[in-house]
């Protein structure tokens, strides 16, 4: 008999290491959602909601051996997993790929496909009618989204806020902001940064209604909608015992160079909730092809588990469908906005889930 494997979360982690494994081990691939969804395009969705059908990936197409089940894990404690059901499930190896919340409309929870698709459809339509636009967050979601805005409607008037002085937070060079900054002027795009908010509006993010907001510096900004591009919170909240011991202080899990959680022999942590890299899906994807590699090796008894090695900082910021810069590997200096655009802006990486869920 196989060896069993409950992966809780079907995001850009969990759900490759249930393809991976499916066949090599029972899978049981728990997610709250029925179908994964492509949020690295969900900007493009937003102002494109033709998009949408091309972003939904129904769980129930991606396994051939294994089960998926719809269902979210309420308590966990080593390998013993309670869901909200009340199924409870004690598997040889766990991996947590429970991901992180966002604010809609870049995430939706535990909404399924349908209602999530309706509220972009919703979001469009108030962002359609506004002449203009507040980005609250100049990381890469904001800077993505007002790029996504811009491109799609370059009469509104776009503005993206943060307290930070400068844009793309993170161990980037200095070249990629300015080259950033560049076209963001060159789109039209307004940054106030360098002075926190007073508040947030007082109206719901993604609403056609009134905004207006005062920085700490004192400068008031309008605008007929607004959407909020931070606050990145890790899904561990279930987590009980041992496990919940070993988070740190911002809720992610501390794991070691093989992403077992600390402590634990056969519970592994991958994607936003371990502490090993920056939150990225990229990284999320290269851990879990990692992780599968080494389950495998565990598994079958074929080869040794490897040690994981933190990848150098990288990033591809579009700008819309032609825009956009980052810093990759390989390429020396800023890379552009041709490249980028061919690397992920025209096509938004959709082609890398596709014959997951074939």
């Amino acid at each position: 008999m196989s060896p069993s494997v409950v992966v809780l979360g079907g995001g850009y982690g969990g759900y490759k290491v249930a393809k991976a494994l499916d066949g090599v081990a029972d899978v049981t691939l728990v997610d709250p959602s029925d179908a994964f969804l492509h949020n690295v395009a969900s900007w493009r969705a937003l102002v494109e909601p033709q998009w949408l059908d091309r972003i939904f990936f129904p769980y129930d197409r991606l396994l051939r051996h294994g089960r998926f089940l719809r269902d979210r894990a309420v308590e966990v404690d080593g390998r013993q997993v309670t869901l909200a059901s009340g199924t409870r499930l004690e598997p040889d190896y766990l991996v947590l790929a429970t991901g992180s919340h966002y604010p809609s409309p870049a995430k939706w929870g535990e909404a399924d496909a349908a209602t999530a698709k309706a509220g972009f459809l919703a979001a469009h339509d108030a962002l359609r009618g506004a002449e203009r636009v507040l980005v609250v967050g100049a990381g890469p979601a904001g800077l993505e989204l007002a790029g996504e805005v811009k491109s799609a409607f370059p009469g509104k008037r776009v503005i993206v806020a943060d307290r930070a002085a400068d844009v793309l937070p993170g161990p980037f060079d200095q070249d990629l902001r300015e080259e950033l900054r560049r076209q963001l002027d060159k789109l039209g795009v307004e940054l106030v940064l360098g002075s926190p908010l007073r508040g947030l509006p007082a109206v719901d993010a993604g609403i056609a209604a009134p905004v207006s907001v005062t920085t700490e510096a004192g400068e008031e900004l309008s605008a007929d909608i607004w959407f909020r591009c931070f606050g990145v919170v890790p899904e561990t909240g279930y987590l009980r015992g041992a496990l919940a011991e070993a988070r740190d202080e911002a809720g992610y899990l501390r794991v070691d160079d093989q992403l077992r959680v600390r402590g634990q022999e056969r519970v592994f942590a991958i994607g936003d909730i371990s502490d090993a890299e920056r939150n990225m899906a990229g990284m999320a994807g290269i851990q879990a092809a990692f992780l599968s590699a080494n389950l495998k090796a565990l598994i079958t008894g074929e080869g040794e588990p490897g040690r994981y090695q933190i990848n150098p900082p990288m990033i591809a910021v579009p700008l819309g469908p032609e825009g956009g810069a980052g810093q990759l590997p390989g390429v020396e200096g800023v890379a552009g906005a041709e490249l980028v655009s061919n690397v992920k802006g025209r096509a938004m990486l959709v082609e890398l889930h596709t014959d997951s869920f074939a």
